[in-house]
């Protein structure tokens, strides 16, 4: 069993709405953890959130965004030493 503390204006609110449904407090209540509960179960960090798209570029080179100066540098050596 779990006591839970509404300030007025929220238990005014229940109660008009579990008058105006026909349904239970608790049951409101119960659905409302429900539904919280499973929307947050599987909340991820934005790293986690992104991960797959981490270091990949439309060109689908994993190491774009570490060897971009390596390879900048190649061309411009490559342009400039003809």
């Amino acid at each position: 069993m779990l006591n839970v503390r509404l300030d007025k204006e929220i238990e005014k609110m229940l109660n008009t709405y579990s008058q105006q449904k026909n349904i239970t407090k608790s049951s409101i209540v119960k659905e409302a953890l429900v539904a919280y509960l499973s929307k947050h179960q599987n909340d991820d960090s934005p790293y986690e959130l992104g991960k797959d798209l981490f270091g990949i570029d439309g060109s689908g080179d994993t190491t774009a965004s570490t060897t971009y100066k390596t390879k900048i540098k190649k061309k411009l050596n490559e342009k400039h030493s003809h």
